[in-house]
């Protein structure tokens, strides 16, 4: 690319966040080009400094950390030593972020389109009549249900899959000339992601725009950067082309990001035909008010086993939990615990039955308070479940940092925000635990972690399980983590489950034309896998592909 395309420069960026009274150095110096029309990749584990460096690059750092030394120029101008109105003049207009929590990042209390509509009013780009006709038309491209009314709902009436893709529409809304995509597809199950990074990469083509595209799925940064910047611990260790990249990577690290997951726990034998379930959800039909959501879904789940539940955004998959737990009263079907029917409403359930259902959440960012200790967090599940007081609480919050691996006196007393990404998500474990259940819903817990610390969650939540006995039900689809973990799988779309058996069948053909779908939208290390497979469905152009029907 010639100097003239060249939108973005960072030189020397060097970056101290602060903990326990003191500023530490995160990012060492790290150098960035970014040209107009160019997709950026940066990959790394947790920890690495791949947001905090993509936020820098709006001249912006999150609380806790700031900017020590370099400089950061975005077309000519030096977002480090203008004023904060100007800055806010370019961001959201010139500059869009896409955060990798859409349930934190939107306003409970406003509709979804009236959020969209802001940016583009703010900055003068449309009239609100303009902007909605907008809206909708990126809906319908992101393949969002029903994009002329689903903008009119709250962010909690639709799935968090679908709550992503409206903020990946809503970054779009101003037609940037950079946008930083922080791990936008997380939240989205394999079909619908294939749609959503056909559609970034036309708007990008489109409207020649920058991107720094922030992942640790390095199938999907194959298919969307055209460069990829390995980081580690706030360095940079290596930086190619992406077909360099991928067949050729120098460094030790990058190869071992490279190596597909190898966790492969050994099998378990079958359930015996005559033990009762520790759950066994039968015929179970659910609506949202006058919306029928759920429809006749059974299946059983057995003491020391784990039964994947997957299928694409809006398939039913969190409902299921929610009926299971009684926070979604079914209108039909009932939920059985050890044989004996549960209360279809959690609030008329005994203590013991509360205890017994546990959940491990998708986002720990969102699932824990970030101004109440660890101590707390695991003493009040404690205390309230087991009735242990003083000491005996200590001890046991002592005993559940111990189980998940992490040390009682470095962490007793931290606070969440002083936590990473799989430490967090530990805590969330060890807080599921502190009920001492039979039964745990992990609803997407590695989706957010890159692959070395995911491979580190799965392998606790196995030691967990074979210690304890433990039954799982893991929401996901990530279709690695149900190769690596799961017993029995079942399939789910519109509610329905239209697939289940043994993962061994499931992954042998021949397969029911859906999970045929989901497993052959799984991205591989190939930087021709997306185009190829558009083609192979029919989508000669790109941008097309939000509005095919896969």
């Amino acid at each position: 690319m010639s100097e003239a395309e060249l939108l973005v420069t960072v030189r020397g960026l060097r970056i101290e966040g602060r903990s326990e009274d003191r500023w530490n150095e995160i990012v060492h110096g790290i150098d960035l080009d970014l040209h107009r029309g160019e997709v950026l990749g940066l990959i790394g584990e947790s920890g690495a400094g791949k947001s905090t460096i993509g936020l820098a690059c709006m001249g912006f750092t999150r609380d806790g950390c700031r900017i020590t030394d370099g400089t950061i120029e975005f077309d000519g101008i030096d977002l480090r030593n203008i004023s904060p109105a100007r800055r806010r003049r370019i961001l959201g207009r010139r500059i869009a972020y896409v955060a990798q929590s859409a349930a934190a990042s939107f306003n409970p209390a406003h509709k979804i389109i009236d959020q969209h509509t802001e940016g583009p009013m703010i900055h003068h780009v449309m009239s609100v009549a303009e902007s909605r006709a907008d809206a909708i038309e990126l809906y319908r491209r992101l393949r969002l249900p029903d994009p002329e009314h689903i903008g009119f709902r709250y962010p909690h009436q639709v799935s968090g899959g679908q709550l992503q893709r409206a903020m990946t529409a809503m970054a779009m809304s101003c037609r940037p000339d950079m946008i930083i995509f922080d791990e936008p597809t997380t939240a989205l199950d394999v079909t619908t992601q294939i749609e959503v990074l056909a559609a970034i990469r036309d708007i990008v083509e489109q409207y020649n725009t920058a991107a720094i595209y922030i992942t640790h799925d390095l199938a999907v940064v194959a298919q969307m950067a055209d460069r990829i910047k390995v980081l580690l611990r706030g360095d940079e260790v290596e930086e190619a082309d992406t077909r360099t990249m991928l067949a050729h990577p120098r460094e030790e690290y990058t190869k071992s990001l490279w190596a597909v997951r190898t966790f492969a726990p050994p099998p378990k034998p079958p359930a015996p035909p005559t033990e009762v379930p520790v759950i066994s959800v039968q015929n179970v039909s659910a609506s949202y008010g006058a919306a029928p959501v759920l429809f006749d879904v059974s299946f059983d789940i057995h003491k020391g086993r784990t039964v994947a539940v997957v299928g694409e955004s809006g398939s039913g998959k969190s409902t299921v939990a929610r009926c299971i737990t009684g926070l979604l009263p079914p209108t039909k079907g009932q939920i059985l615990h050890n044989g004996t029917p549960l209360p279809p409403d959690y609030r008329k359930r005994s203590r013991d039955q509360l205890r017994q259902a546990q959940m491990i959440y998708q986002m720990a960012d969102t699932a824990l308070n970030p101004k109440v200790r660890i101590s707390e967090i695991l003493g009040r599940p404690v205390q309230f479940y087991t009735g242990l007081r003083g000491a005996e609480r200590r001890r046991r919050v002592e005993a559940l940092l111990e189980q998940i691996e992490m040390e009682p006196s470095e962490f007793y007393n931290r606070f969440p925000p002083e936590l990473s990404g799989g430490q967090k998500q530990r805590i969330g474990i060890a807080r599921a635990l502190a009920a001492e259940p039979e039964f745990i819903i992990c609803d997407e817990v590695t989706s957010a972690l890159d692959q070395l610390v995911a491979e580190g969650i799965l392998k606790l939540l196995d030691r967990l399980q074979r210690e304890l006995g433990l039954a799982y039900m893991f929401i996901t689809h990530d279709l690695a983590t149900v190769r690596s973990i799961a017993d029995e799988v079942v399939v789910m779309k519109n509610g329905e489950v239209v697939e289940a058996g043994p993962k061994p069948e499931m992954f042998t053909p021949p397969h029911h034309p859906y999970t045929d779908l989901l497993l052959s939208s799984v991205p591989e290390m190939d930087p021709d896998w997306l185009t190829n497979l558009l083609k192979q469905r029919g989508v000669e152009n790109i941008g097309d592909a939000a509005s095919a029907r896969m």
